[in-house]
């Protein structure tokens, strides 16, 4: 039988092994690690959505705020852009339902419009901040006439048979909603920046 002496030197022995194993193991995992080779455009698009609705919550609520200052229905945007699918009668709405749907609604448009922002962000924005605050601001300028003046000014009167959207909302106060949404994705984007995970190990 071995003596004590000798059966701690063996343990010291496998517990150096053991730890030169690890080593090991660190070491290839950190050649090994996945990391994007190109643009990663599915993450992107990805954080893009879920900071979207971020941005839109936030052009509502400056909606809100605008329209109690100015003596409107806090909701009134809301009730306007119901108007798509449900006609003229959607300016007459008092459901608490139907216009927790239009708030929903509204956030899942800005879901899908945070995705572009974010893509463009994250791919050819400007290193400044004022280079990429005019970008931002030129991406929302666009898309406010894009979809009021090139797209509901014709669709709705053909679909509905009216143009209540580009009627009842005031240019400027449709900017602003778009400019808050493009200047709210700017602040927020950077949250969905990628950056590769590391193991507690590497950290260290």
């Amino acid at each position: 039988m071995m003596d004590m002496d000798a059966k701690t030197r063996e343990l010291e022995e496998l517990h150096e092994r053991i730890r030169q194993i690890e080593a090991e193991l660190v070491e290839e995992g950190l050649h090994t690690r996945w990391q994007p080779r190109e643009y990663y455009a599915a993450y992107y698009a990805t954080t893009g959505f879920l900071l979207g609705t971020i941005a839109a919550a936030a052009s509502l609520l400056f909606n809100i705020v605008g329209a109690l200052l100015f003596g409107k229905y806090p909701l009134e945007l809301i009730r306007v852009y119901l108007t798509f699918p449900l006609g003229e009668q959607a300016l007459e709405i008092d459901s608490g339902i139907a216009l927790a749907i239009g708030c929903c609604l509204y956030l899942a448009t800005g879901m899908l419009l945070g995705v572009p922002y974010q893509l463009v962000l994250t791919r050819f924005a400007p290193g400044s901040l004022a280079g990429r605050f005019t970008l931002v601001t030129v991406m929302s300028l666009a898309l406010w006439l894009l979809n009021f003046y090139g797209i509901l000014s014709w669709l709705q009167p053909a679909l509905f048979g009216g143009d209540w959207i580009v009627e009842q909302i005031p240019w400027w106060v449709a900017a602003l909603t778009h400019l808050v949404f493009g200047w709210t994705m700017l602040l927020v984007y950077p949250l969905g920046l990628y950056v590769p995970y590391e193991l507690p190990s590497e950290q260290a």
